[in-house]
């Protein structure tokens, strides 16, 4: 398969990790931080505005309708409730089964990256906690969604119903062999690191798609790259510097 590398196009988070505490991420608000009076909702909405303005925005993030989608989103429903005071933070958040929920930019990166219309399918590998799929099923018509970790699938299925997201299916088993009989997908997001594009997820994008994953080795500095199909090749651009957990399973294949 032919392969060919492009130039970043975009500089924003170029050497973003995404387990690095942001120096801001200590002055955001949380409830810990009410005064008095103040109930949780008008906390939590607070924090949400300061994480756009402050982490996502003012580092170049320019779409609307995602920034509008992650402004009024509740992300503190998707990490566990003792983590709840972090969620705005910028940064990634424990969920368990050793996985995190990603820091915010990277959420909102990734998502600008697939520059999305309104009318794709998107296949998501790597539910995790549901977070990722909810603000792509606000940008798209349909997120197929597959996570390796029934306890996880079950947990964000629970959040996204009790949302009302009804457009996000969710599927329990291998992402590296991605959801076949729904390919094929007009933009793929890999929410977990491999050495590789995985065949079988090249092969379920449209010609034209787009696919967003880190490349590289796990617990090793990985690119974040987006990969264009056209004419069957990788037209591949390297946009940031990050650390995501491995992809697990088949990766070797």
């Amino acid at each position: 398969m032919a392969v060919r590398k492009l130039k970043p196009r975009s500089s924003v988070g170029l050497y973003c990790l995404c387990f690095l505490f942001v120096a801001s991420s200590s002055l955001m608000l949380g409830p810990e931080d009410s005064a008095p009076g103040e109930d949780s909702e008008t906390i939590f909405r607070e924090a949400r505005r300061t994480m756009i303005e402050r982490d996502i925005a003012r580092r170049g993030i320019k779409d609307q309708r995602l920034l509008q989608v992650m402004a009024t989103l509740p992300r503190h429903l998707f990490v566990p409730e003792e983590m709840r005071s972090s969620a705005y933070h910028d940064r990634p958040l424990p969920i368990g089964a050793g996985q995190t929920i990603s820091q915010p930019f990277i959420v909102a990166f990734m998502t600008e990256l697939l520059e999305l219309k309104g009318g794709e399918r998107v296949l998501e590998i790597g539910t995790g906690s549901g977070y990722q799929a909810a603000v792509l099923a606000a940008l798209v018509e349909e997120v197929f969604s597959v996570e390796i970790r029934a306890e996880l699938s079950a947990r964000a299925e629970r959040i996204l119903k009790q949302l009302g997201i009804q457009n996000v299916k969710l599927r329990v088993g291998n992402g590296f062999h991605g959801w076949a009989e729904e390919a094929p997908f007009d933009a793929i997001m890999v929410t977990a690191a491999a050495p590789k594009i995985p065949s079988p997820l090249w092969n379920q994008l449209r010609e034209g798609g787009v696919l967003i994953m880190p490349l590289g080795k796990p617990g090793h500095t990985q690119q974040l790259i987006r990969a264009r199909k056209i004419g069957g090749r990788q037209i591949i651009e390297e946009h940031s510097a990050v650390i995501f957990v491995p992809l697990t399973g088949g990766t070797q294949q």
